[in-house]
């Protein structure tokens, strides 16, 4: 089964050394229980015990240390993003204040492995090996992420030292952070620069918890910080590319842990609903009850499936392949809002029973809403991943083939992306090539749609004086880019599945499909009823609108071969 499962935990691939990672983790998680994990997360309890397994098992310094700074005989120290995900959908799956605190620590480590500081970097493979958690310094309550805009400030002192003062806002881990990577502004030159503080120096000011969780996720306020040239990570543009390429790396985990928290929900509804007798029959006899749990089920698949074909891209990814800044993104907006809609067809199931105090999914409704708002909007990645549009459908490159990437070995690349620019330039392999191995019925309804909006484009681009408004219209590109990130979405699902005929069978492939299809349709009416829509472009969006091939066959055997077994398939320890 393609879907995390604790109590029967067969990683595909994984190292020995990894695996057993993985299983002391859940092993941790199992421990505590489901009880105690409820009752620190309603008291607010700062997870402390959780880094203190983790600091005794060295789990951050095996996976987040790049080989390079790894230890004598530590072979299985790397940083490799394939086995971060299983970390990332576990520690999701029993709460996201755990993968969170992994989470900012990831962030906080970007910009120190980017960096030319040679000297910091072994100190950070120190201090993660003596069980340390770090932070990024980047946000700022006036203004957001807009680095532009940034007050921390950085002096020059006349010695070659510099004092740096100023605040930051909304930075996890900022409360026990041994190293923050901090971005700021020199105040002789303007150049941008990355440095580290540390958060327990008396400079340092803790001011608040700005949530109200278990997490730390501080503003703090600088005040005279001494800073010399050990403690500079980066400047100027290498500065301003560490923190786009940290968010790069960092954002693609989001998806990993909207994947974890769904599949926890999953097991929980199925189970409550399996088990739930009305009018004397169970709840999961009705017909409406099983449509919709079948389509969390085939999102939820599809959600990981993506995850995972992403997954090969960012490890194969160089200077002239850089296919991961379409995909990556995507993981970030389009997992995690499908997240949401996973979440909500379940709530739909349970009902009342989602508030309950001592369930899990009284945890999951309320955290899944988070992800898709954390490093950078949903509406900031699709601006992103709009700019390459035009390349994607009418500008195929050539690309070796990519294969599964598994193997145990450092993601070298992720910490040299080099410079964040020239979006518009970067090439795709022809999406067609994946589409074109598939004759599913559902997957042959989505490739007429995805021919008319091909029509679509090219109608509108022929209209110069429309092209240019809608061109600065957000509403009217958000929506237009929905569309784009479905054909994308469906060509790794494709890919993936080809891959793994055994995880993703011809039913549950054309299943998704279906949900696939009315998506594109959903998003067509949307695009038709935009204020600058032209007459053209709205005869355009109603041919896209297609209803899926039903077949109720194909729908039972999804449903008694993959979904109704869930419902007695894993409940967490009490």
């Amino acid at each position: 089964m393609i879907l995390l499962n604790p109590k029967k935990f067969e990683p595909r691939d994984l190292d020995p050394q990894s695996r057993q990672i993985m299983e002391k983790t859940i092993g941790f998680f199992e421990k505590k229980g489901k009880r105690r994990l409820k009752k620190d997360d309603i008291e607010r309890v700062w997870y402390a015990d959780f880094l203190e397994f983790v600091k005794q098992e060295k789990i951050f310094s095996h996976l987040l240390t790049p080989s390079k700074y790894a230890s004598s005989g530590a072979a299985d120290i790397r940083w490799d993003t394939y086995r971060n995900c299983h970390f990332s959908e576990i520690t999701a799956f029993y709460a996201l204040h755990y993968w969170y605190t992994w989470q900012v620590t990831i962030l906080g480590l970007g910009p120190i492995w980017m960096g030319q500081n040679e000297a910091i970097k072994h100190r950070t493979a120190k201090l993660l090996d003596d069980g340390e958690i770090f932070a990024f310094g980047l946000s700022e309550r006036a203004h957001g992420a807009d680095l532009y805009s940034t007050e921390m400030s950085l002096a020059p002192r006349g010695d070659g030292t510099h004092v740096a003062n100023g605040s930051k806002y909304y930075i996890g881990n900022g409360n026990e952070a041994a190293l923050v990577s901090t971005f700021g502004k020199t105040t002789d030159n303007g150049d941008f620069v990355f440095f580290a503080v540390g958060s327990k120096e008396k400079w340092y000011e803790l001011v608040k918890n700005t949530v109200n969780v278990q997490s730390y996720v501080a503003e703090f306020a600088l005040h005279d910080y001494p800073i010399t040239d050990a403690d500079i990570l980066s400047r100027g543009q290498d500065a301003w590319d560490s923190a786009l390429n940290t968010v790069n790396v960092g954002k693609y985990n989001l998806g990993w842990a909207s994947i974890g928290i769904c599949t926890h929900a999953l097991y929980e509804a199925m189970q409550h609903a399996s088990r739930r007798v009305l009018y004397g029959k169970h709840v999961t006899d009705f017909p409406h009850v099983r449509q919709l749990l079948t389509d969390a089920y085939c999102r939820l698949v599809a959600m990981k499936t993506f995850a995972l074909r992403a997954s090969d891209y960012m490890r194969a990814s160089s200077s002239t392949d850089r296919r991961y800044l379409l995909y990556n993104p995507m993981v970030k907006m389009k997992v995690t809002t499908q997240g949401e809609e996973v979440i909500n067809l379940l709530w739909d199931v349970i009902a009342a029973k989602g508030f309950e105090a001592d369930t899990y999914f009284e945890i999951a409704a309320r955290d899944i809403r988070a992800l898709p708002k954390l490093e950078g909007t949903v509406h900031v990645n699709m601006a992103l991943v709009v700019k390459f549009l035009k390349n994607y459908f009418f500008n195929p490159g050539t690309f070796p083939e990519i294969g599964q990437m598994t193997e145990p070995k450092n993601d070298d690349f992720l910490f040299a992306q080099g410079a964040t620019k020239g979006l518009g330039k970067i090439q795709f392999h022809d999406y067609q090539i994946a589409y074109g191995s598939v004759s599913l019925s559902n997957v042959q309804v989505f490739k007429r749609q995805i021919e008319v909006f091909r029509e679509f484009l090219i109608a509108s681009a022929g209209d110069p004086q429309a092209a240019a408004a809608q061109a600065k219209d957000i509403d009217f590109l958000l929506t237009m880019g929905e569309l784009f990130t479905l054909v994308a979405y469906g060509q790794l699902l494709i890919e993936f599945r080809n891959m793994h005929p055994a995880d993703v069978s011809d039913d549950l492939l054309d299943q998704m499909f279906d949900f696939m299809v009315r998506d594109f349709s959903k998003f067509a009416l949307g695009l038709h009823c935009k204020p600058s829509s032209t007459p053209a472009q709205m005869a355009l969006c109603l041919r896209m609108i297609e209803k899926p091939v039903t077949d109720s066959a194909r729908f039972e055997r999804i449903w008694s071969e993959h979904v109704f077994p869930l419902r007695d398939a894993y409940e967490m320890t009490p």
